[in-house]
């Protein structure tokens, strides 16, 4: 925290040293954290700017077990998705939500007979359009992972007639439609600080992370760690370093002494709609169908928006991560290609963001097939005995496995045994969460403190049981009102997060502890509203609230080239 609230740079400095320190605070690295701080191990994470912030911050917002890696032949790892994605929804119910998915689907036969070559060369070879026998081969296989213990339920097929009449706007061309169910990440970001908060818990102090820290360099066998707000350093011994860095993976290597060339990540962008035509086509389910260069795209409705996506694109991290205009025409392009009737405009966009994918190098192989498993290498620390292990790939879908994974490395480097699995253990809000209509009324008016019954029910739906240390904030407070310019949000909530909930920039809660920027609900007067509200307990002063709006704009638009273009043609 910045002003009159410890930061975790604190903690570290005072005691510069653990058994393991997990360099990168996306959610692989949180999730390893929270397994070992549930083994009872001494461990530290440092994040070189927010926690969340990176690649776990661009995702689709879906857990799924990917369908389509079947085609690669990765079965391991489909196997492995389909099992966490069913573990999620038990485990975190309050985040993650069966989601119903169907695919458009244009022709019978076609893609068959080039399937196979495609599994043979791992992606290579031209590309086929997927017809519905193929599409029905994958659902079968896909739907026989869930056996013994499936959480959604299995696929169905659709002909012209039934698919048009279910959903009218689609391609009136569309022959068949297919229909299965995987799961909706509904608040990543807020999913994440949740594991961040379980491992704290778990951990006590022997469990200690901090934003805007990087590791800068090594001094005597010992990571140099920096403050990035007050400048300040600190060699910082552990017995094991976890790279978790994402595509900035290499990047963490070589400033560790360790030049690697692990990573070859592709961007991927998204878009944000406001449009209510578009929300009410989708029939409340996602599409997910195959464009016609080959790519994997989705319209997806999600808290009353429509998010579509997404690229796969070459990317060097050198260059700025953003939503290209080119990107976005391919966007349009492909929803009209699908839903013909609806016209969509860039006024409709309501916000853009981008994201590099943690992928392997993978040479001349189409970044579509790439492989989307992870691997662990490891190698000593340049001056000392300490390992490194670095983390190759990893996705949202499997990070409870991949930490656990990690986490079984780092436990027999330090000879120490495994207490428990965090297989079934609830994340965060989910713990307690009510899952029926019935013991849903049953918690709201358990838990009103004095608040009206609409008021708990949204902060229960943003939060999961985690709020009733909101509720208890808002009641305790005194001087709590409604926003003018952003109704839904109080004064008083937006005090609790920033004042337990790591946040450094306004950024950090416009973009990582609500849904604010993603809804488009960052105008510049919410913003200054935001920011004068938290103000008190991050100890800013009119000169730095007026720095925190400009920066938070900023961010919140990072994604969107034409804005940082029409900002700086205004100045």
């Amino acid at each position: 925290m910045t002003g009159g609230t410890a930061r975790g740079f604190d903690a570290l400095e005072q005691r510069p040293y653990a058994d393991v320190l997990i360099v990168g605070g996306g959610i692989n690295g949180l999730a390893t954290f929270r397994d070992l701080a549930m083994q009872g191990v001494d461990v530290a994470l440092v994040e070189r700017d927010d926690f969340i912030s990176g690649a776990s911050a661009a995702s689709s917002h879906m857990i799924h077990g990917g369908i389509r890696y079947l085609e690669n032949g990765e079965f391991r790892l489909v196997h492995e998705a389909v099992t966490e994605r069913n573990g999620l929804l038990r485990i975190a119910p309050h985040y993650v939500r069966p989601l119903q998915t169907t695919i458009p689907i244009f022709s019978t036969f076609s893609g068959v007979l080039s399937a196979p070559l495609r599994f043979l060369r791992h992606g290579g070879g031209k590309h086929t359009e997927r017809g519905a026998a193929l599409i029905k081969i994958g659902l079968v296989i896909y739907d026989s992972f869930s056996r013994g213990g499936g959480r959604v339920p299995r696929h169905t097929f659709r002909g012209r007639k039934r698919s048009l009449h279910d959903l009218p706007e689609l391609n009136p061309g569309v022959k068949y439609t297919a229909t299965y169910w995987d799961a909706s990440l509904h608040d990543p970001e807020r999913l994440a600080i949740d594991v961040l908060r379980d491992g704290r818990a778990a951990g006590g102090d022997q469990a200690r992370a901090a934003n805007y820290t990087a590791a800068v360099g090594t001094q005597e066998g010992k990571v140099v760690v920096r403050d990035l707000v007050t400048g300040a350093e600190v060699p910082f011994a552990a017995s094991v370093v976890i790279n978790a860095s994402g595509p900035w993976t290499d990047h963490t290597n070589f400033a560790l002494g360790d030049p690697t060339r692990y990573m070859g990540g592709t961007k991927g962008s998204h878009i944000v709609l406001d449009h209510p035509e578009l929300l009410a086509a989708t029939g409340g389910r996602e599409l997910f169908f195959e464009n016609a260069d080959g790519r994997i795209v989705l319209i997806y409705p999600l808290k009353g928006r429509v998010l579509v996506g997404t690229t796969d694109l070459e990317h060097d991290m050198r260059d700025p991560i953003v939503c290209t205009e080119a990107e976005v025409d391919y966007f349009i392009d492909l929803i009209g290609q699908v839903l013909p009737r609806i016209t969509v405009d860039r006024a409709q966009i309501v916000y853009r963001f981008s994201g590099v994918r943690p992928l392997p190098g993978h040479g001349d192989v189409a970044p579509g097939f790439v492989s989307r498993d992870y691997r662990v290498e490891s190698a000593p620390l340049v001056g000392g005995d300490t390992t490194v292990l670095t983390l190759v790939g990893g996705k949202w879908t499997t990070f409870r496995a991949s930490a656990e994974h990690l986490a079984d490395r780092a436990l027999a480097l330090i000879a120490r045994p495994r207490r428990r699995s965090t297989k079934g253990v609830s994340i965060g809000g989910g713990k307690g969460f009510p899952t029926t209509e019935r013991a849903r009324q049953q918690w709201i008016a358990g838990h009103s403190e004095g608040l009206p019954a609409a008021r708990v029910a949204t902060l229960l739906d943003r939060y999961g049981t985690v709020a009733t240390a909101v509720i208890a904030a808002i009641a305790a407070d005194r001087d709590d009102v409604e926003l003018v310019h952003l109704p839904g949000y109080s004064t008083a909530e937006l005090r609790h997060l920033a004042a337990t909930e790591d946040v450094v920039h306004l950024a950090d809660l416009l973009l990582r502890r609500t849904s604010i920027a993603f809804l488009g609900s960052a105008s510049e007067a919410a913003v200054a509203e935001i920011a004068s509200a938290i103000a008190p307990v991050l100890d800013w002063d009119a000169d730095r609230v007026a720095v925190e709006v400009e920066r938070g704009l900023e961010r919140v638009h990072a994604a969107d080239p034409t804005w940082a273009a029409a900002s700086a043609g205004s100045r």
